[in-house]
């Protein structure tokens, strides 16, 4: 049997790892992570807008009580909200 020098070795465990890869499946430990995937709502659209730092370190602290993030508290707070306006 011929032994693979260590380019060829290289070569074949990244191509392993190209194959899983492809096959989507991220193994067990990003599993075990508790890692859940992104969605994407198609109507979302992406917004930019300066706040103060202040305001960001509110929404920080608020969103961290729910578990959530600042970006995420204030788009919350802006769904429940802006029927009043």
């Amino acid at each position: 049997m011929k032994k693979l020098s260590k380019k060829s070795s290289k070569r074949l465990a990244k191509d392993t790892q190209i194959v899983e890869f492809e096959r989507k499946d991220l193994g067990t430990d990003i599993r075990a992570s508790g890692v859940r995937p992104v969605v994407i709502r198609p109507k979302s659209q992406p917004t930019s807008i300066l706040l103060e730092s202040d305001l960001i370190e509110q929404l920080r602290e608020k969103g961290g009580k729910r578990g959530l993030g600042y970006q995420t508290m204030l788009k919350l707070i802006v769904r429940e909200h802006i029927n009043e306006y």
